[in-house]
C-alpha cells in the first residue's frame, strides 16, 4: 500500500461532492477521522481511501495503482484541477443559482470509470442512494476479483457481470433492473467499445450509449456527464425538471426537449455543473421542506 497526498487550491466540499447522487457516493464507505472527513472506495483497479482535513487530501492506495496513477486517480476523480471560481462565474446566471452555489460551495462534477457509471446508473433508476450502495457493494463482494494481501475487492468487470444470471443479480439487489444490468455486461464487453466514447462528440456518444437497453436519456447525459466529462450533459431527472419549471417558467409544465434547450442557452458548454447545483439545492430544499 502507498500514501501520498495533495494540497487543494480553492474550493472543495468533498462530502457533497460524494453524496449529491453521483457514482462514487453509490458505492464509497465514508465518515469522519478525528476533524477530517474520510472515504473509502472500490475500482477495477484497486482500493482507494482518503481524508480531507483542511486543504490537505491525503489518500493512501493498494492493487494496480501505483504513485503516478494513484494521483492521477485522484485528480480526476474529484476534478482536483478545475477553475471553481470560473466555473461559478459562468453558471451564477440567477439567484436559485447563486443560493445554491453558496449554499455547495466547492462540490464538484466527479469524472469516474466509464463502466463503474454506466453499472451505477441502470441501477440509480426508481431507487435511492442508499440501495444503491448497498446493491453495488453485494455486487463488489460477489464478482470482484479480491485483492492481494487485503480483505476488499476489485469493483467487478462488464466481463465478471456478464456471467452472472438474471435470477442472481436480482438477489443482488437489482430487481427489476436485472435484465438491463445483463444487457449492458453483454453490450459492454462485446459489441460497445465504452473508451472509443472518449473519442466521439456528446451527441453521437449519447446516442451510442443509449443503444444499451434501460438506458434512457436521462441516463445516458448521466453517464456522458460523469464519465465522460461531456459537460454539453445535463441529465434531467423529476427533481430537475421540477426545479427548473418552478424557478425559470414559473411553474409552466415544459418538454424534456424545450428544458434542454434551455440548459444549453442559459449555461453553454457549463450545463453538466449547473445540473449538479440545481439538482442537489432542489432535493436539499425539499429535504428541509419535510424537517
Amino acid at each position: 500500500m502507498g500514501r501520498d497526498s495533495l494540497t487543494i487550491k480553492g474550493p472543495f466540499d468533498i462530502r457533497n461532492s460524494i453524496e449529491s447522487g453521483q457514482p462514487l457516493a453509490f458505492h464509497a464507505d465514508y465518515g469522519h477521522k478525528g476533524s477530517a472527513f474520510a472515504l473509502s472506495y472500490s475500482t477495477s483497479k484497486g482500493v482507494i481511501e482518503a481524508a480531507l482535513k483542511g486543504k490537505q487530501l491525503s489518500y493512501s492506495w493498494n492493487g494496480e495503482y501505483n504513485s503516478r496513477s494513484a494521483r492521477e486517480e485522484m485528480e480526476r476523480r474529484f476534478r482536483i484541477k478545475d477553475n471553481m471560481p470560473s466555473i461559478y462565474e459562468r453558471i451564477s446566471t440567477d439567484e436559485f443559482m447563486e443560493s445554491a452555489i453558496l449554499a455547495y460551495n466547492g462540490m464538484r462534477v466527479t469524472q469516474n470509470d466509464p463502466w463503474e457509471t454506466t453499472l451505477c446508473f441502470i441501477l440509480s433508476q426508481f431507487n435511492n442512494i442508499k440501495r444503491i450502495r448497498g446493491s453495488v457493494r453485494m455486487l463488489i463482494n460477489t464478482y470482484g476479483t479480491e485483492i492481494e494481501g487485503s480483505e476488499r475487492k476489485l469493483f467487478p468487470s462488464a466481463e465478471q457481470i456478464k456471467g452472472a444470471s438474471i435470477e442472481e443479480l436480482m438477489k443482488h439487489g437489482a430487481g427489476f433492473r436485472a435484465k438491463y444490468i445483463k444487457h449492458a455486461a453483454n453490450f459492454c464487453s462485446g459489441s460497445l467499445d465504452l473508451d472509443s466514447l472518449y473519442r466521439k462528440d456528446y451527441e453521437d456518444a449519447k446516442e451510442a450509449i443509449m443503444e444499451i437497453e434501460g438506458v434512457g436519456d436521462k441516463v445516458a447525459d448521466c453517464i456522458m456527464l460523469f464519465a465522460y466529462n461531456k459537460m454539453e450533459a445535463f441529465p434531467i431527472d423529476t427533481w430537475v425538471k421540477r426545479v427548473l419549471e418552478t424557478v425559470y417558467f414559473k411553474g409552466r409544465k415544459k418538454r424534456i426537449k424545450e428544458l434542454h434547450q434551455f440548459a444549453s442557452e442559459r449555461w453553454p458548454g457549463m450545463e453538466g455543473y449547473a445540473q449538479q447545483y440545481l439538482f442537489w439545492h432542489a432535493r436539499s430544499l425539499k429535504l428541509r421542506r419535510k424537517a
